[in-house]
């Protein structure tokens, strides 16, 4: 037990000292963040002066990974927003449309002449001019159903589709509107989460919470009136054939048709087919840029599918206008010139710069697929932050003192090493935190406390061992020998527990309960790191150079 190999003991240093280089950086901490951003706005942007001398202020050759603050350490912004699943129900009945008016047309000689009606969000009405031929109407409104897989409907169609005198109704299955809500949840997380990274802050949380509500904490942004501004626009951009144009806001539009304002000319309204030839949806792509006048615009790029739907449109409509339509606004509505054959464009408006790169970045990530209504905001600023990381300086340091006075009162210079190794651990976490990227907080901090008043709960095993041993007038390298042979157990099973407990805390907790069992899991690692082999290594190579006949512990 008191042999080490020479591999053994480089390998044990060389991670002491990665674990410190890793740890380093956070003792830099602005200087290093300020050469992370560079280093990063000059892969985006191009280098500038001040970049690069951000840049430059920390060698790149130095490791450069930091832990990250949270929210209520760093200050930033807390947004608890409900998501209007409802609202997707009428873009389903939408799209559907095209499907029904196919299908319905297959069988006319039965059903005779259709036209959509008027109709709930939830619902699509279809007026057929045969009421006898309903049954004929509804056989072929179901061939295009789909099935829905869900835990509770399996094997249930996507539809329900039923006749009301003349009139045809469709609608959503319960099944399939479970399925939906789910799925717009999801990809309400994914977009808000893409938008929010597209600006490059720092470790946010975005978690779902509840049946329909979105949890997101964003730590060094400025309010929460600048977070809303970037997630809360719905950003659903759509091109459709213009009907008409007038000044007239209560004009009805007619079945099968919308009333939009325009965004330039206020006063103007735009007539437009409800259902749009094509959707933000496949885009691919979405840059600021200038039009030829020099003015910001945004340029975009369709998938295949899209610039097919596109070029089809524009190709059998040359001269006819069409509009181009963001969040229910008209921003222009240009006169088709000629095909538009590439699958690309530009999108023109009164623009400013701001307002093209944040329209660009809202178009990459894609259209929220429902509206977000925020029900709780809260702007932490960082002066509550600065306070929160002196408590929790102040918290730290106290154990840290009075661990080490105990140590050296109770066990002399044994506590000496196991002071030592103490804060090798404590580096060691910093260490590993900055390695994974993960995000402290105040719980995280309080993990942190409660690992430095266990960190030395296997040294003191190990030395009151030796103290057992060497009451029974065995010599010093057999007394040390036997108290970390017979520790080992007891070491073991106490650490082993408590990691079940921060492994079982990380998978069924959330935000500040995960952030407690990061900390309290990687200090249990390092801390059973540090007893078994660090402390153990000091004391045997203080044996190895002082060889005393006798030791007191």
């Amino acid at each position: 037990m008191l042999h080490f190999a020479l591999w053994k003991r480089s390998t044990i240093w060389a991670l002491v000292v990665i674990g410190l280089a890793l740890a380093m950086p956070n003792l830099f901490y602005e200087r290093v963040e300020r050469h992370n951003d560079a280093v990063q706005a000059i892969e985006l942007q191009g280098a500038t002066p001040e970049l690069v001398a951000d840049r430059d202020a920390w060698p790149g050759w130095l490791p450069s990974g930091l832990v990250n603050l949270g929210l209520d350490l760093r200050g930033g912004a807390h947004l608890l927003a409900e998501v209007r699943v409802a609202d997707v129900y009428a873009d389903r009945m939408d799209a559907l449309w095209p499907d029904v008016r196919d299908a319905l047309r297959a069988v006319r000689d039965e059903v005779g002449p259709i036209r959509r009606a008027d109709s709930p969000p939830a619902e699509l009405h279809v007026n057929i001019g045969r009421p006898e031929g309903m049954a004929a109407a509804i056989a072929a409104v179901r061939q295009i159903a789909r099935p829905t897989v869900t835990l509770t409907g399996v094997g249930s169609s996507d539809i329900e589709v039923r006749g009301a005198g003349d009139l045809l109704i469709v609608q959503l299955s319960e099944a399939e509107k479970e399925a939906t809500d789910n799925r717009t949840i999801q990809q309400s997380l994914e977009i808000v989460r893409r938008r929010v990274d597209e600006v490059g802050t720092r470790e946010p949380t975005i978690q779902r919470q509840g049946a329909d509500r979105i949890l997101i904490q964003v730590p060094g942004i400025g309010s929460a009136e600048e977070l809303k501004a970037l997630i809360g626009t719905t950003a659903r951009l759509t091109f459709h054939p213009v009907v008409s144009r007038t000044d007239n806001p209560d004009e009805a539009p007619g079945a099968g048709n919308v009333l939009y304002p325009s965004l330039d000319d206020r006063g103007i309204y735009y007539v437009l087919e409800r259902t749009p030839v094509v959707s933000g949806e496949e885009l691919t792509d979405a840059q600021p840029g200038f039009d030829q006048n020099g003015l910001p615009s945004v340029t975009f790029r369709f998938n295949p599918a899209g610039a097919r739907k596109f070029g089809r449109f524009t190709q059998e409509n040359v001269g006819a206008p069409f509009a181009i339509v963001l969040d229910e606004e008209v921003i222009s509505a240009p006169v088709i010139r000629e095909p538009i054959l590439g699958g690309s464009g530009q999108i023109t408006g009164n623009f400013t710069v701001d307002d093209s790169t944040q329209l660009a970045i809202l178009l990459r990530a894609g259209a929220l697929p429902a509206e977000l209504v925020f029900l709780e905001e809260r702007t932490i600023g960082p002066e509550l932050g600065a306070d929160s990381i002196a408590a929790g300086k102040i918290a730290c340091v106290v154990a840290f003192v009075a661990v080490l006075f105990f140590m050296v009162a109770s066990y002399g210079l044994f506590g000496l090493f196991a002071n030592i190794a103490l804060i090798v651990n404590v580096a060691m976490i910093f260490g590993l935190l900055s390695l994974i990227g993960a995000t402290l907080t105040l719980p995280g901090i309080a993990g942190i406390v409660l690992t430095i008043g266990m960190a030395v709960d296997a040294n003191v095993l190990v030395f009151e061992r030796i103290r057992e041993e060497l009451k029974s007038a065995k010599g010093p390298a057999r007394a040390i020998e036997l108290g970390y042979e017979k520790a080992l157990s007891a070491i073991l099973d106490a650490n082993i527990t408590t990691f079940i407990t921060a492994t079982i805390l990380f998978t069924m907790g959330s935000g500040p309960v995960k952030g407690f069992a990061v900390t309290l899991g990687l200090g249990i690692l390092t801390s059973v790191f540090t007893a078994i082999f660090v402390t153990r290594l000091m004391v045997v190579m203080w044996m190895e150079r002082r060889r005393p006949r006798t030791i007191t512990v």
